[in-house]
């Protein structure tokens, strides 16, 4: 919600989606580790992947406004930089996003809502303007480069451990039986 407000501050929005592109890592990471062999287990993988493009299109989108803000040639290629790659994250996002909804069991693709509705139209809108801007008060064009590392905040929420409860005897006994899935 602080991403979507008008209130809240861009370091506050940068930090926030640096806080996500790690979540997000942290949720691929761990989903890579467990056995999901049916539909839905890739499903969520896509889901997850999806997630993580977005949200690292953001972080270098809200990064890229920061540099923005500084007065040296550095600070302003550097943001350029960020803004190219958040462009290019926010295209991977849109392919990943076509990829989970392929991916079975089908499912529509949604419009976009929340942040990524009003990112979609700022990404390629800032990103175009400052690399034009940066190309007019720098009269020899350089090479951006690769774009600068996203800043490494701590994390605000942490998770509390938990166990699964054990299968109940039952689901045994159906797998056994061949009757999941069935309505005998």
């Amino acid at each position: 919600m602080a991403i979507d407000s008008t209130k809240a501050t861009l370091a506050v929005k940068r930090r926030l989606a640096c806080e996500m592109v790690k979540y997000w890592q942290q949720a691929q990471d761990n989903l890579m580790n467990l056995p999901l062999s049916n539909g839905w287990g890739e499903k969520h993988r896509h889901f997850v992947k999806w997630k993580y493009v977005e949200a690292k299109a953001a972080a270098y989108y809200y990064h890229g406004l920061i540099l923005d803000e500084g007065n040296t040639e550095k600070s302003h290629g550097m943001a350029v930089a960020a803004l190219q790659a958040a462009d290019e994250y926010f295209e991977e996002s849109k392919k990943a996003c076509e990829v989970f909804n392929a991916a079975h069991p089908l499912s529509r693709n949604p419009p976009l809502w929340g942040t990524m509705k009003y990112l979609s139209e700022k990404i390629p809108k800032d990103t175009s303007s400052k690399v034009r801007i940066n190309r007019d008060l720098y009269s020899h064009e350089k090479n951006m480069g690769t774009p600068p590392t996203l800043p490494d905040f701590a994390l605000a929420l942490k998770p509390n451990e938990y166990q699964l409860p054990p299968v109940d005897p039952s689901w045994n006994e159906n797998v056994q039986l061949g009757h999941i899935g069935t309505n005998e």
